[in-house]
């Protein structure tokens, strides 16, 4: 009989003391939250550092009821695995783009070939009507609440032989991110396009599965192309903005003033993120070509005339709405 009652007292003590660790919310013990955040750039990309100051400035402004970890790098998965790991509650935010067009045909047009002039017409679609319906359609269909938003460098073709015009791509294998779009607009454009993560990028291209890749000059940096790709080919065929994203459950389990605190730290973070982007991607082009990469002008107007129609095409009634606001804001 004793036997059974110290038995019996283990076995609530463990489950007493399983519950003393556990907490409201998130990751972590106590009165903290742990939220995990995994993107996809290196620990010295602009969106990392921007992280870690809007992981300190939430840390300060809860006085540290919330806290930040973040992972480079690809560590928790690619984006569209942290998105799926935001559902599971595997994970809790993430960096994100029109990848999110799988959940969200909205998120399509964050990153549409040649839909934007330049920076300031992207600014003024993010910032305006378009900007906020996407916002919207993110919280919704994805299941994850935007927090701030970086600005893009224009994507831009790397390869190993020089593309000019879309003649040129006869034949070229070119790694896209898992954007339908993207995938329908280079086939359109003549070339071979497959989706990859990024973290496979750089092999591939080292052993030859794909010729070439496109991304900002930001990435093509920070995931050390320029050891394995000659030319940049200034296609510029996308202005394009990101966001960091919380989910929406996370979000929603913080009271109202941790809720204000999160958003005053995005808010900060937003500036100083705008600051690296302004003062770094001038630098990084020159660095690349330092490192012997080769800035291609190409035929713009021909690269975006293949490419419209297949843009086009893979728009449903939604997003070719969207699509011809951004166009109007523009002219």
């Amino acid at each position: 009989m004793r036997k059974k009652v110290s038995l019996f007292f283990s076995v609530l003590l463990v489950f007493v003391l399983a519950a003393c660790g556990s907490d409201d919310g998130g990751s972590g013990s106590g009165d903290t939250i742990t939220w995990k955040l995994g993107h996809l750039s290196n620990e010295d990309h602009q969106w990392n550092k921007t992280a870690e100051k809007f992981a300190e400035l939430v840390s300060e402004k809860t006085d540290g009821q919330l806290e930040i970890d973040i992972y480079p790098n690809e560590e928790l998965g690619s984006e569209t695995e942290v998105l799926d790991g935001i559902e599971a509650g595997t994970a809790d935010m993430t960096i994100t783009g029109e990848t999110m067009e799988n959940w969200a045909p909205e998120a399509a047009l964050m990153a549409t070939p040649y839909a934007f002039n330049n920076e300031e017409h992207l600014q003024e679609v993010v910032e305006g009507d378009v900007g906020a319906d996407i916002e919207e359609a993110v919280k919704e269909e994805v299941g994850v609440t935007p927090l701030y938003y970086h600005t893009r460098a224009p994507r831009n073709l790397t390869s190993n032989e020089k593309i000019e015009t879309p003649d040129d791509l006869d034949g070229f294998k070119m790694r896209v991110p898992n954007v339908p779009l993207f995938m329908e607009a280079w086939e359109e454009a003549g070339a071979r396009p497959q989706a990859m993560d990024f973290s496979e990028v750089f092999t591939g291209l080292q052993q030859g599965v794909i010729d070439g890749q496109e991304n900002p000059v930001d990435l093509i940096q920070s995931g050390g192309l320029a050891e394995v790709q000659d030319y940049v080919n200034v296609t510029e065929h996308v202005y394009s903005w990101i966001y960091v994203v919380v989910g929406n459950d996370q979000y929603e389990e913080l009271d109202e003033d941790m809720q204000e605190s999160v958003q005053e730290a995005a808010a900060e973070a937003q500036e100083y993120g705008m600051e690296l982007y302004e003062s770094e991607t001038e630098e990084i082009e020159k660095e690349l070509k330092e490192e012997g990469m080769e800035f291609v002008e190409v035929d713009q107007e021909a690269f975006a005339e293949k490419m419209q129609p297949g843009v086009e095409a893979n728009f449903d009634d939604v997003q070719l709405d969207l699509y011809e606001r951004i166009v109007e804001a523009g002219e």
